[in-house]
């Protein structure tokens, strides 16, 4: 069986979202950020990069959130999470979690970890200042530019589409009003109301 690190308020929901929607057996295991759980021995032994998700399977480990969604769609492809017949359509499915990924989490993780990029207090306080603006813009892009509707990838629900809900969920905390966004605002009360989503949210914060 599936083992699965989490932690409230990461993305890590969004794999716990797709474990639910695939219908997966895994075992869902809590680790306490606020204890710095991430940073202990025993669990830089599961993800030496001390994040969430990591996923442990019977053939290793894997973690970053787009290869477990990727690796989550094709293990349950009765589940219908990701275009496998079309290699190009699985290539745009990936653009986009990588765009989730690389730029519009970085984007976000500069309002909590700007530690991560400098040292100074007063550059720190600057990237925070920026994040409505960066996050906004990104959401912008998606909006105007990526999502196609109702889902991400348009008609067929994918593994894109737990990502986006989960970082969308974000926004308010960055400063950006998400009703700016009609189109993914949609996305977000649509995702809201799917069983496998009220399942995983149990464990989160509101």
């Amino acid at each position: 069986m599936l083992k699965f690190y989490f932690a409230p308020g990461t993305c890590a929901l969004a794999s716990r979202i797709t474990l639910e929607e695939a219908g997966a057996r895994y075992e869902p295991v809590r680790v306490d950020f606020a204890a710095t759980q991430q940073r202990s021995q025993e669990y830089l032994k599961v993800n030496p990069k001390g994040r969430v998700p990591a996923l442990v399977t019977d053939r290793g480990i894997l973690t970053e959130t787009p290869a477990i969604l990727a690796y989550i769609a094709q293990t349950y492809p009765l589940a219908n999470l990701a275009p496998l017949d079309d290699a190009f359509a699985f290539a745009q499915m990936q653009s986009f979690n990588s765009y989730l990924c690389s730029t519009v989490h970085v984007a976000h993780a500069h309002r909590m970890r700007g530690y991560r990029w400098a040292d100074d207090p007063a550059a720190i306080k600057a990237m925070q200042q920026k994040v409505p603006q960066s996050v906004g813009e990104c959401f912008g892009l998606i909006e105007n530019e990526m999502f196609k509707g109702p889902w991400v990838m348009g008609e067929n629900f994918t593994v894109c589409d737990p990502y986006l809900f989960t970082l969308t969920r974000w926004l308010k905390a960055d400063g950006v009003d998400s009703a700016r966004f009609a189109k993914v605002h949609a996305h977000m009360l649509l995702m809201a109301d799917r069983p496998a989503v009220q399942r995983a949210l149990a464990d989160e914060p509101c």
